[in-house]
């Protein structure tokens, strides 16, 4: 029975490349200058400070540019809200969502249901979703109807089977 699982990873090599690259640019604009701005990368956020509201703005739009030239969707961004920080400044903490939570999984599986195709199974599993069916072409109608809706999160689909 053909099978193919619903993922949502981010690459992480990409995001810290395109932190990299986004604070060497802002070391190098003239309109950064004297605002210490910065970009910290950790393993499940990036947090983003500068002098004001709208250099934080300007700074987050140099990071999303870069992401976006490297291929790393914006969906899989949380911006929090943005702080106060020590001397005035702002700060701003991004999350970085991976994996398919249990609603959104739900969301995916009413989804799939909801097509009434045929011998078509969904079952989460951990942080992905595992669609099984007896025909390949089934699997993907699928796989296209679900890159047409938009469900918040990047999705990946990989280890098809047959």
């Amino acid at each position: 029975m053909p099978t193919f699982d619903i993922s949502s990873i981010v690459d992480m090599q990409e995001v810290r490349n395109a932190t990299d690259q986004a604070s060497r640019e802002v070391g190098q604009r003239y309109d950064f200058k004297d605002t210490n701005s910065s970009i910290d990368l950790s393993e499940t956020a990036i947090d983003i400070e500068s002098s004001s509201d709208d250099r934080l703005n300007a700074l987050r739009t140099v990071l999303e540019e870069k992401l976006v030239k490297r291929k790393v969707s914006l969906k899989a961004l949380d911006r929090l809200q943005v702080q106060d920080a020590a001397g005035g400044r702002r700060r701003q903490t991004i999350a970085l969502a991976s994996g398919i939570n249990s609603e959104k999984a739900k969301d995916i599986n009413k989804f799939i249901k909801s097509l009434s195709l045929k011998g078509i199974q969904s079952q989460t599993q951990g942080e992905q979703v595992r669609v099984s069916g007896k025909k390949r072409d089934d699997l993907q109608n699928i796989i296209s109807a679900l890159k047409d809706n938009d469900f918040g999160i990047p999705l990946q689909y990989g280890n098809f089977r047959d």
